[in-house]
């Protein structure tokens, strides 16, 4: 599990990586008139730069990006009974919980790894779920912990966040002439235009290969910590209702991938989904319930 968690972690940082230098070295030369090595130079130091801050700052960050504020036990005494009770099960340190206030029913767990895990659930969670239904939820995110999804997820978010912003920058340049009038020609311009619009693009496939397999895994840790299927069909069930409705999720768009439902849907973001269907979750779901002896209709 941790070779193969290592191997993830390598190739997630050299994609995103190269995403980072592509870029980083366009900006150099054609916006910045460096020469070629300069640019190289400059790329690979940027790249590592955003790479390390990711690692190490990518919890906060993503809770920052969500609007997210961690909250005692006090605050939220029903979400840290549950988080308590199934980290227990599981067998970890229980995790800091974080509410996001925004209506869309919704959860993600953050962090660097077991010890600094955060699992965050929206206002619109808390309201509509049951505590069976909220138990199916968070036993999902638990899951990520245990099988070591979270730093995987936050870090390909957080990269996917930088890889968007700086896109915003180039092309904000280029609206005004680009830095200091250092484009050379029109093709440079457009060149340098189309990588930084294509380039988040490629950071949503990234997150899309690493995501969908990542949720399947989730749902059955749920099933097996909590010993109910049905209690995570149930929650699915009424999040995609929510969800499809339109319920409304104050968060950055590149951490669709760290939901349990992808919160945004509609034009690419629904064709490129960083989530499986939801009938074809509760489809092996039901799968696992009668492994367990439970015949659900």
């Amino acid at each position: 599990m941790r070779a193969e968690f290592a191997a993830k972690m390598f190739g997630l940082m050299f994609m995103l990586g190269a995403l980072l230098f592509v870029i980083g070295y366009a900006v150099g030369v054609y916006l910045l008139g460096a020469s070629p090595i300069a640019a190289i130079s400059g790329a690979l130091v940027f790249a590592f730069i955003i790479n390390f801050i990711s690692y190490y700052f990518s919890g906060s960050m993503v809770l920052r990006a969500s609007h997210a504020k961690i909250v005692s036990e006090s605050e939220a005494p029903r979400v840290h009974r549950i988080v308590s009770e199934l980290a227990q099960r599981a067998g970890i340190p229980k995790p800091k919980v974080a509410i996001v206030d925004s209506p869309q029913p919704n959860a993600f767990a953050t962090g660097r790894n077991e010890k600094n895990a955060v699992i965050a659930v929206t206002t619109g969670l808390l309201t509509t779920m049951n505590d069976n239904e909220l138990m199916g939820v968070l036993g999902h995110e638990t899951g990520h912990i245990i099988h070591h999804d979270i730093l995987i997820a936050t870090v390909a978010a957080s990269i996917a966040t930088a890889i968007s912003y700086l896109g915003y920058m180039v092309e904000f340049a280029l609206l005004f002439g680009g830095f200091g009038g250092n484009m050379r020609r029109e093709g440079e311009a457009f060149g340098l235009l189309g990588a930084t619009l294509l380039a988040p693009i490629g950071a949503l496939f990234i997150q899309m290969a690493l995501s969908r397999s990542r949720e399947y895994y989730a749902d059955e840790a749920s099933a097996r910590l909590t010993g109910r299927p049905d209690y995570l069909i149930s929650a699915l069930t009424k999040i995609e209702a929510y969800i499809r409705a339109g319920a409304p999720m104050k968060a950055n768009p590149s951490t669709s991938s760290l939901w349990i439902a992808n919160p945004f849907r509609g034009g690419l973001s629904g064709l490129l989904s960083t989530h499986p269907s939801t009938p074809d979750r509760i489809a092996r779901l039901k799968k696992i319930a009668k492994e367990m002896g439970m015949y659900l209709e």
